[in-house]
């Protein structure tokens, strides 16, 4: 068997990319007793069936270090968190909750801010003064192809999905990090699906030598509906160094004494950043009334 990770899965076919290339698999028949389901980057270990023709049977699927359900992909490294820095402007507490819907998942993070060009001075500097002390930051200008050789670089050797709202230019940012020829193969074989009754589901696209970035819209829910109020805290990236120095090991950093997280706002932690954990805490506990 060797080993490989799918990038691809079209009606119960998936594409394999091993070191010997991609092969065209399909799931042994125990997956679907267990109703277990092969994901778009999921480790696999395959079986060849015809070397000549890159066909096989999909083994085994290896633990997966952790799984998104909008859009429906496991293993994935980076999540690039994109707005555009105007038309739409920045809605901050739609940032907040896609920040932290990553940090539940365990992703690194790239706050991308797009359309460069447009961006007033002083949301620059606010960004920059709350949310790069804490968080990768890159400003991109998809028409003068600024920012996106940075961008390049920083998700070398992983696989990203982007998120962001509407209208932020994700498809744009997307076309500058891949390659055209992989574009264009995607594009004429989706048409070839289509013709044949069939659905495109998520895809891994090459942006260079083990680097992939996931061709999805990405997160398309925020609700954070679903957290515990009292673990909200382990999601707000700049509390970790303090959350075990309050004087109560039960502190949820509100009103309580002694409180190492208030105790730091307005030096280690931005003000906008905790007065977004309050007012999400307390939407969480109206939720669960």
């Amino acid at each position: 068997m060797i080993t490989g990770r799918i990038i691809r899965g079209v009606g119960g076919l998936y594409f394999i990319d091993t070191e010997e290339g991609v092969f065209k698999c399909k799931a042994r028949g125990i997956f679907r007793k267990k109703r277990i389901i092969p994901t778009v980057g999921d480790y696999v270990e395959i079986t060849i069936l015809d070397k000549t023709q890159r066909t096989g049977f999909i083994e085994k699927i290896n633990e997966r270090k952790n799984f998104l359900i909008r859009p429906k992909v496991a293993n994935i490294d980076i999540c690039i968190i994109t707005f555009a820095a105007k038309s739409p402007s920045i809605n901050f507490d739609l940032l907040d909750r896609f920040l932290i819907l990553s940090e539940e998942k365990n992703l690194d993070v790239i706050i991308c801010i797009n359309k460069y060009d447009l961006i007033e001075e002083d949301i620059e500097q606010y960004i920059k003064r709350v949310y790069s002390p804490v968080y990768k930051v890159i400003f991109t200008d998809t028409i003068n192809n600024n920012g996106i050789d940075k961008l390049k670089i920083l998700i070398k050797d992983k696989v990203s999905v982007i998120a962001g709202p509407s209208g932020a230019g994700k498809s744009s940012i997307i076309n500058r990090i891949i390659s055209s020829e992989t574009r264009k193969t995607g594009e004429i074989s989706r048409k070839i699906e289509r013709g044949k009754h069939t659905t495109r589901e998520v895809e891994l696209l090459s942006a260079g030598e083990k680097t992939f970035i996931v061709d999805s819209p990405g997160f398309t829910s925020v609700s954070v509906e679903h957290l515990n109020p009292v673990e909200l805290q382990f999601f707000f990236r700049e509390f970790k160094d303090f959350l075990k120095k309050c004087k109560f090991n039960d502190c949820l950093h509100l009103q309580e004494p002694d409180c190492s997280i208030r105790n730091n706002i307005g030096d280690k932690i931005s003000e906008e950043r905790y007065k977004r954990y309050e007012f999400l805490y307390n939407e969480l506990i109206q939720k669960r009334k």
